[in-house]
This record gives C-alpha cells, sequence and structure tokens, in this order.
C-alpha cells in the first residue's frame, strides 16, 4: 500500500456515513485511506494489530466508536503517537441523554478525542434518513410495514450525505477545533408522516403502526436482535419519546452554510434507485 503525508483516515469507510465521506474527500483530491474489516484497508477493533497499518503516515481521522468503550481511549492514544493531530468523532444527538449503559462506545470516544491534546470536532446528528433504506427499517418498509415506539414525537432526519459533507469540511478546514456541531435535516416530521412520503415517493403500500416498548422489545428479540442492540435501540427511542432532539440541527449551515437536504428529496432520490421496489 502507497501512504501519502497527511493522509485522512476514515474508519468505517464501506458504511453509511464513511463510504459518502471517502467519496467526498477523493472528490476534492484529498488522500483518504478507506478503512474497514472488509475495506480497502483491513481495520479491526478486535484486532489490535491491524491498527498500525491504518494509522501509518495518516494525519487525520474520522472516528467511528467502537462498540467497546475500553478501545477508544486506547486507540486514541495510538494515533496520537502515530502521529495523528486531528480527530473528527461521530456521535449522536442527545448522547448525554442516554442512560449510562448505552452507546457506551460513542461517550467514550467522544471523551478519548478531548483527552487526545489533538485538534477535534465531534459531530452529532440525528437518526439518519439513510435507516429507512439501508439499515434497520428497510426490510420492514418493503414488507409495507414499519412498527415503532414513538408516538406523535417528530423527528429531523439527516442525510447521510450532509453528515459526509460536514465530516470533509471539518477534517480539511481550521476553524473547527473544540466545537460539537448537532446535525440533523431541515425540519422534523412524524415517523407516520416518514412513512408516507416513502411510500408516495415509492407508489406503493405502506404503514406505520405505533407499539409499546414492550412490545417493540419483544419483536426485536423473536427476531433474533442481540440483547445488547435491543437495549441500546430502547434506550434511543426513550430518549426520542422524550423530546429531547426534535427542534432542527444548526450543525450543517453552520459548517456549509447551505440548508440540509429535506426529508423528501432523500425519499424521491431512493425510490428512483429502487430502494423499496
Amino acid at each position: 500500500m502507497t501512504t501519502h503525508a497527511n493522509e485522512i483516515l476514515v474508519l468505517g469507510g464501506t458504511g453509511k456515513t464513511g463510504r459518502r465521506l471517502v467519496h467526498t474527500l477523493r472528490a476534492a483530491g484529498e488522500h483518504v485511506r478507506a478503512a474497514s474489516r472488509s475495506g480497502e484497508v483491513r481495520f479491526d477493533w478486535s484486532d489490535q494489530d491491524t491498527w498500525p497499518t491504518a494509522l501509518d503516515g495518516a494525519s487525520a481521522v474520522y472516528l467511528m466508536a467502537p462498540e467497546d468503550p475500553a478501545l477508544a481511549q486506547v486507540f486514541v492514544k495510538r494515533a496520537t503517537e502515530a502521529g495523528v493531530g486531528r480527530f473528527v468523532a461521530l456521535s449522536g444527538r442527545g448522547i448525554e441523554q442516554v442512560s449510562a449503559d448505552a452507546f457506551q462506545g460513542m461517550a467514550a470516544a467522544e471523551q478519548a478525542v478531548r483527552d487526545s491534546g489533538a485538534r477535534w470536532t465531534i459531530l452529532r446528528p440525528n437518526n439518519f434518513s439513510q435507516n429507512f433504506d439501508e439499515d434497520v427499517w428497510h426490510a420492514p418498509l418493503r414488507d409495507g410495514r414499519l412498527a415503532l415506539p414513538i408516538g406523535s414525537m417528530p423527528e429531523p432526519f439527516i442525510d447521510a450525505q450532509d453528515i459526509a459533507d460536514v465530516a470533509a469540511a471539518v477534517l480539511t478546514t481550521d476553524g473547527h477545533h473544540g466545537q460539537v456541531y448537532d446535525l440533523s435535516g431541515p425540519r422534523a416530521l412524524t415517523f407516520e408522516a416518514a412513512v408516507a412520503t416513502i411510500a408516495e415517493a415509492a407508489g406503493r403500500p405502506m404503514r406505520y403502526v405505533e407499539l409499546t416498548p414492550e412490545e417493540y422489545r419483544a419483536e426485536l428479540l423473536a427476531e433474533g436482535f442481540p440483547e445488547e442492540a435491543v437495549r441500546e435501540l430502547d434506550a434511543l427511542f426513550a430518549i426520542m419519546r422524550a423530546g429531547h432532539f426534535t427542534e432542527p440541527g444548526d450543525g450543517v449551515r453552520r459548517v456549509l452554510g447551505r440548508e440540509p437536504i429535506d426529508f423528501g428529496a432523500y425519499a424521491a432520490q431512493a425510490a428512483a434507485a429502487g430502494a423499496w421496489a
């Protein structure tokens, strides 16, 4: 593998935000190392022997938090020792409101970069629009039914490309050290309205069903979701029901000077690509 000075290491380089960030940075002429368990550069949180090669020559890191919170501090320390001088950590909006036993990796990654002595920026997005076509809500929607314990609480869904564009900007320009950016879409809409928007764009019937938290946990466990994943989703929906991040955040406008991508535009584009066909 050829290395360059001032390479940007993108962890989770094949994921929803990572692969978009890699494309955005390369389109801008940056040298990028896309790292994941199955990516161009192998990186595995559980195999620390893969860390040195990923870090060699990197001056900045896009940090996707590990599931094991104990690994965050270890990795950040090794990264700074290897010459990394800038971190952009992907976290979650309202992380400080989540119960202490959920999303521990994100909280640990935030603290690790704050303590690193390097330049750092933290990105805290709302739920991704792409969760409806690339992740946990995709299969239920294709089956015509999305059932969640949300109620009428609205959510300003964020497009993954907006996250990638913000990350690219803060990784390559100055003025973002010590900043925590809340990232969201331009407007909040209920999950029922989001499903209706997708159904119209896809031209097929879909419905949203409201569950109690207990019913939701039972459905996930019946589908084979691990206990830890169920607990984290339960914690996420609890803070969403509490309304801690229903108001749109201003991070996209602050960093990029433009409005975020609207959910309707996302749904139309994804439907045109056959996401729910």
